[in-house]
């Protein structure tokens, strides 16, 4: 399996765009999976034009949530590939799922935890004041999950998953919602992670720059340097 950060506003590649908001590519399963679209098609676009990766082999587009810094891609990427299926929270925006309609691509709407496709997983609708859905896939190694901003809680979310999977996680990466929090609220959050004993973190996005230092001082060589041009492969 292989996910390529193609859209944050964290660099790993300098040869690539930043921008607020977050996108992945998830390769290797059943479907290629876009996860969510960045704030900016054209950006998306070129980045993963730079990075070698074909927005038409994308089978489904998954959006964590109905902000604009993960949905402004898709206009763009539906346009480059209308057959990809779309998969939205029934909570969604009417102007979202008229436009996704409009393309002629098929959407899905899931308020429930479920496997999407083989090895991939919802966590269905999470949260109350923002709807949010995060992507959980399975590997040799653990779970992987990955958060577009983590608004229902970053533990919250890991201890829904944790509790209905009931498997080891291995890694959680992405928009953790941290930014502004202070010290001691994160070494809160940090401790929780390891209570829940995940190898591997990642804060990105929205996280926040303290947030992420923190971490890495707690994580050091299993901290995960998340931006845009990142590639992680698990075999």
């Amino acid at each position: 399996m292989k996910i390529t950060i193609v859209f944050d506003n964290y660099l790993h590649n300098p040869e690539l765009k930043t921008e607020w908001g977050f996108s992945c590519l998830i390769e290797g399963f059943e479907k290629n999976i876009l996860f969510d679209t960045g704030s900016d098609g054209e950006i998306l676009l070129e980045n993963m034009q730079k990075l070698k990766l074909n927005p038409k082999k994308t089978d489904a587009i998954i959006i964590s949530h109905n902000h604009w810094d993960h949905t402004g891609g898709l206009k763009s990427y539906l346009n480059n590939n209308p057959n990809a299926g779309v998969y939205l929270l029934p909570s969604f925006s009417d102007n979202l799922k008229n436009f996704v309609e409009k393309t002629g691509a098929n959407m899905f709407e899931n308020n429930e935890r479920k496997m999407l496709f083989s090895h991939v997983h919802t966590t269905g609708t999470l949260g109350s004041a923002i709807k949010e859905q995060s992507l959980i896939i399975e590997t040799k190694k653990g779970l992987v999950i990955i958060t577009g901003c983590a608004h229902p809680g970053i533990t919250n979310i890991i201890e829904n998953v944790k509790e209905h999977l009931k498997q080891s996680i291995y890694m959680v990466f992405g928009g953790f919602h941290l930014g502004g929090h202070p010290d001691s609220a994160l070494k809160q959050i940090i401790e929780q992670f390891q209570k829940f004993e995940v190898k591997h973190a990642g804060p990105s996005h929205c996280s926040g720059e303290r947030c992420r230092e923190l971490f890495a001082n707690a994580y050091k060589e299993n901290f995960m340097d998340i931006g845009v041009g990142k590639i992680i492969e698990i075999i």
